[in-house]
């Protein structure tokens, strides 16, 4: 029986079915062919995942290809009402992006890499596109976002030097940080100052400013941030307007988790 990185045990065929579906969001879809280069299965094997997937509503046929089902739509809307971070944030996410008129971004650490829980576009919001696209892809680093930062300062020692062993420092723009020991110097001031920034580092011409989201038990649930063209977001909006308004709706959607635990 195969096994994982951390030597647990894994079941092949659903390895290689996962496999298959990575493929066609990563081609956007495909033909039999096409996924055939891409995954470690004859056409026959293929074909037949691609049947039982079909089945099950995760792939259809699209043209002479396949692509992904719009199963994985309510399977996607299932995870994501399902988080309390989700209900206790969204509201403060619409209206800090109605009151800046940027892009506020809620998210998450999956395995290591950035997922956007949940995003906001305010009337003067740019990079819609980007974003949106941001959302669609997997395996985000966190080390060049705002939001992603926030999540490392909290993390321990052994903790960040595990995540840093495994997914490095990769160079996203000519202004992400690259070098582990000005990373490391980055993150604490992330922590003697309570917020986050993001200096060109994802996108050039953008800036953002972000602060880590804690539970009620004190564990990290996500981070949030905001993003905004450079020239706009600069001298007093970068150092204190933007920090001191991301810091304000952190505190809330602090204050919503531990009201629907039944802390408060």
């Amino acid at each position: 029986m195969p096994t994982n990185d951390a030597g647990k045990r894994t079941i092949g065929s659903v390895n290689r079915a996962l496999d298959v579906l990575e493929a066609l969001r990563r081609l956007n879809g495909a033909t039999l062919a096409e996924l055939a280069e891409e995954v470690d299965l004859s056409k026959g094997a293929l074909h037949t995942h691609l049947a039982t997937l079909c089945d099950h509503g995760f792939v259809e046929h699209r043209g002479d290809g396949y692509a992904l089902g719009q199963r994985f739509i309510t399977f996607g809307e299932y995870v994501r009402n399902s988080s309390p971070l989700y209900h206790a944030a969204k509201g403060e996410v619409d209206d800090l992006a109605a009151e800046t008129g940027e892009c506020v971004h809620l998210i998450t650490e999956d395995a290591g890499l950035e997922n956007i829980l949940y995003e906001s576009f305010g009337d003067r919001a740019v990079g819609q596109e980007f974003f949106v696209k941001n959302r669609e892809k997997m395996g985000r680093h966190l080390h060049y976002s705002a939001a992603g930062k926030a999540i490392l300062a909290e993390f321990d020692d052994d903790e960040l030097d595990a995540h840093l062993d495994r997914h490095g420092l990769p160079r996203r723009t000519e202004h992400t940080i690259t070098d582990r020991e000005a990373f490391e110097d980055e993150l604490e001031r992330i922590r003697e100052r309570g917020y986050s920034t993001n200096d060109e580092e994802d996108l050039l011409g953008v800036r953002a400013v972000g602060t880590s989201i804690l539970g009620p038990d004190g564990d990290v649930l996500g981070a949030l941030s905001v993003s905004a063209p450079a020239s706009r977001l600069d001298g007093e909006r970068f150092d204190d307007e933007f920090p001191r308004k991301v810091t304000e709706t952190v505190n809330i959607v602090e204050v919503n988790l531990q009201t629907m635990n039944g802390d408060a």
